[in-house]
């Protein structure tokens, strides 16, 4: 999908590409994202002062820098080029050059004596091989580098890698909640990765930036394709704008509260001078009016009587009437009623006022009947198979004490005999008369201690 500038060649051809876009395709972000319109750039007209200083971004638009075109065949806006880091060599597309570099130098306070590195070349077909060859590793690269975050108990998370050029050098960009000690987790990126490792902390906007997406809205965010300063979101924000205050539905991709939250602000507050202050409560003769709702775009603030003990009606009323009543309480006067003053406004048109009517009995809806589950009653005397169990061998007479009660099988009797081998059964294995002789001169029991423990129980 191209930008709005883009315009696509004769449709069906092979090479169907965006004609405003050099790249010959728009990737995730858009192709003019984060970059100012270089509309001197189509037009046939010199510079009278010539700028030797051009601005080139990297990595479609995530990261920009600037630098100085010295060299005898100058370059245009949307060349690839090969420029000089200070730690190796880089490849980026200029995205602006002329008059217009020296204004964004201004809008992001950079002199033009700080730039030092300049623009070696064009680059060539080699050079984009090994650029398309540095962004090939950079996702298995964050994956395994996440892995060794995690190994060595770091609290902090990987949020994007970008590999130089030249494959050098590569910047981890991490966000955290305060500073992390990552001496040793350098040592082991140099040693896996081989290449010269520079760690950057950002945060939770500027990684959402980096990364792109979608809002709640049907568009790309607001941080990766224009807004480049950001400002503090407070749910104050929300609450003058009558917004319910749910965390899910105001915080964006980032986990921050929206900074679309500010762009009407300063609207809904010029609003809200007009409104009156002090008229969360009116009051008549018929009791204390609260105020429930106020309405910015036409108008009008909604009132309920506080000692009706269900929910009642609710009169909407004008700032002018609110006004002209909260004079009248201020001179110690009540109205009758606020009836005569509510604007009643038909459902069907929206320019007019809601006739807000109690219709509280009116409408009843039918009970809601739930079909209790009866519980079966679960008989801990019955066995697996759901009949009675059987009484064990030699327990079959009645209990001493009377008849047993249901299904319980009858106890054993008192007068069972002292020598219980005649009543095991034929099928259990004999008793083992192998065994050492009983030790009869280990020490006495403690009856004393056995005593204590039992008393102790008893009171």
């Amino acid at each position: 999908m191209g930008c709005l500038g883009c315009t696509c060649s004769v449709s069906g051809s092979s090479n169907d590409k965006p004609m405003g876009c050099r790249s010959g395709g728009c990737a995730s972000g858009g192709c003019n994202r984060m970059n100012t319109f270089d509309w001197l750039t189509s037009l046939d007209i010199a510079d009278i002062e010539s700028v030797d200083i051009v601005e080139v971004t990297f990595k479609n638009g995530s990261r920009k820098g600037f630098y100085r075109d010295d060299n005898a065949a100058r370059v245009t806006t949307g060349d690839m080029v090969v420029v000089d880091t200070g730690t190796g060599y880089d490849v980026g597309r200029v995205s602006l050059t002329g008059e217009l570099v020296r204004l964004q130098m201004k809008k992001k306070r950079v002199s033009e004596d700080t730039v030092i590195t300049g623009v070696i070349r064009r680059a060539n077909e080699r050079d984009l091989e090994r650029l398309q060859e540095a962004r090939e590793l950079e996702k298995e690269t964050m994956v395994h580098a996440r892995a060794i975050a995690r190994m060595l108990g770091l609290d902090m998370k990987i949020g994007d890698v970008e590999f130089q050029g030249d494959k050098r050098k590569a910047t981890f960009f991490y966000t955290a909640d305060g500073r992390v000690d990552f001496r040793e987790l350098i040592r082991h990126y140099a040693k896996e990765f081989k290449v010269k490792i520079e760690m950057r902390q950002i945060g939770a906007r500027q990684e959402s930036a980096r990364i792109g997406g979608i809002g709640s809205c049907g568009r790309e965010l607001c941080c990766s394709t224009w807004l480049t300063d950001f400002r503090s979101v407070s749910t104050a924000a929300a609450r003058y704008q009558n917004l319910a205050i749910n965390q899910a539905k105001l915080s964006g991709q980032c986990g921050r509260l929206k900074c679309c939250l500010n762009y009407e602000l300063d609207t809904y507050l010029d609003a809200l001078d007009n409104f009156p202050r002090g008229g969360e409560k009116l009051f008549t003769q018929v009791g204390a009016a609260i105020l429930v709702k106020t309405d910015i775009f036409k108008g009008l603030m909604f009132y309920i009587l506080e000692n009706e003990k269900t929910r009642g009606k609710m009169y909407a009323l004008e700032l002018a009437n609110v006004k002209g009543i909260m004079e009248m309480n201020s001179r110690g006067e009540k109205p009758a009623d606020l009836g005569a003053v509510t604007v009643v406004v038909s459902a069907d048109n929206e320019d007019g006022p809601l006739d807000f009517e109690d219709v509280t009995g009116a409408i009843e809806l039918p009970p809601d009947e739930k079909r209790r589950k009866k519980k079966k009653k679960k008989n801990r005397n019955t066995g697996g198979g759901g009949g009675p169990r059987p009484p064990a061998q030699g327990q079959g007479g009645p209990r001493p004490g009377g008849p047993p009660q249901g299904n319980q099988p009858p106890r054993r009797p008192d007068n069972r005999p002292d020598n219980r081998t005649d009543q095991r059964p034929d099928n259990r294995p004999p008793r083992n008369d192998d065994r050492p002789p009983r030790n009869d001169d280990r020490p006495p029991r403690n009856d004393d201690r056995r005593n204590k423990r039992n008393w102790k129980r008893k009171g």
